[in-house]
């Protein structure tokens, strides 16, 4: 229970349903009182046991760690992906476990399905707030221990029941940006990460300015390159030569990729499914699944090494960002994902 009016639907909704809950608000991160405040007060609502579990420590190693990690190297990562996969469905889960719960339940914009012994991830009924490109990760053990109890309401009905339950919710703003950040990304990278000057070049290859490090940068990005004569938007980071190219053309072909590479590919279904396979490819949170096929397995080039494999798109994709997740769809349902590489 984040103290937001989703989770407090989602625990409202088991309520009236005869599960026996427990609230829990995690602690993941130094931040102010109202949202924990909040979610007691809806558990008190809801006379259901609440408690807080802290898991900074965890947090900050499993992914603030990896975000700052990932932006060093120079990719752009989606910490959500893998708070779902570490924290709210790993540690949460396992602390649920041991304590004799079926369940872990959130107020994710997501469905579940289960056919025969395995169970299915699709879309939520909300094509505007459908969340289940954060949970591409998750495997069979986790989704069986899962329910997403808003996943069959819009987020206008999902306000409705806030109302009629009377919970305190109804004027909390949604959680738009990455939570553990309270100014901009790169105000925080700032604090961690020391500045690595290098040029600003064109596509021709002019010297137009100075970046303060590549790791400030993402594909496709336009503010921030406080360049005259812009705007200015980013095609490539060079890490050999510590350079950043730009284009002031937002649809300059060079933005536009025909195919991509995507690492430690993750299937629902527990298997690689036979290649070639036709998809819906979704390369960022609300962008729009396109029509693209995963060609082949490729042999992975890390330590340890990861699955990989090719994916070409039916037409070519803007801005393709490394570090981003692609969710792979069928109708509405979710196949499986990979980190773009």
């Amino acid at each position: 229970m984040s103290g937001g009016l989703d989770s407090s639907v989602a625990a409202a909704l088991l309520k009236r349903a005869g599960f026996d809950l427990k609230g829990v608000f995690m602690k993941l991160y130094p931040s102010p009182g109202g949202f924990e405040k909040r979610a007691r007060k809806v558990a008190g609502i809801l006379n259901i046991p609440f408690y807080v579990l802290n898991f900074e420590k965890e947090f900050k190693k499993r992914v603030v760690d990896y975000f700052l990690r990932e932006y060093k190297r120079g990719r752009t990562p989606n910490p959500c992906v893998v708070c779902n996969k570490q924290i709210k469905f790993g540690l949460l889960l396992e602390k649920a476990l041991g304590l004799k719960r079926d369940f872990v339940a959130t107020g994710h914009y997501a469905r579940l399905r289960r056919e025969f012994s395995k169970y299915k991830l699709l879309r939520g009924k909300d094509k505007t707030k459908d969340q289940s490109y954060f949970l591409w990760q998750l495997n069979q053990k986790q989704l069986k221990h899962i329910l997403f109890p808003i996943g069959d309401y819009t987020k206008k009905q999902a306000r409705t029941l806030a109302k009629k339950f009377k919970l305190p919710v109804l004027d909390v703003p949604e959680s738009q940006e990455i939570c553990f950040i309270r100014t901009t990304v790169n105000d925080f990278l700032s604090r961690y990460l020391k500045p690595k000057p290098g040029k600003i070049i064109d596509s021709q290859g002019e010297i137009i300015g100075e970046h303060q490090g590549l790791f400030f940068y993402t594909i496709g990005q336009r503010k921030g390159i406080e360049l005259p004569g812009g705007p200015f938007y980013v095609v490539k980071k060079d890490f050999k030569r510590n350079a950043l190219m730009v284009t002031p053309f937002s649809n300059d072909k060079v933005l536009f990729s025909k195919s991509l590479m995507a690492e430690n590919v993750n299937w629902f279904s527990g298997k690689q499914p036979k290649l070639p396979l036709r998809v819906k490819a979704q390369i960022r949170y609300g962008h729009g699944a396109v029509a693209a096929t995963i060609t082949k397995k490729l042999k992975g080039g890390r330590h340890p090494p990861s699955t990989q494999i090719e994916l070409v798109f039916g037409r070519p994709q803007r801005a393709v960002t490394p570090g981003q997740s692609i969710v792979f769809y069928q109708d509405q349902e979710v196949l499986g994902g990979g980190i773009i590489c």
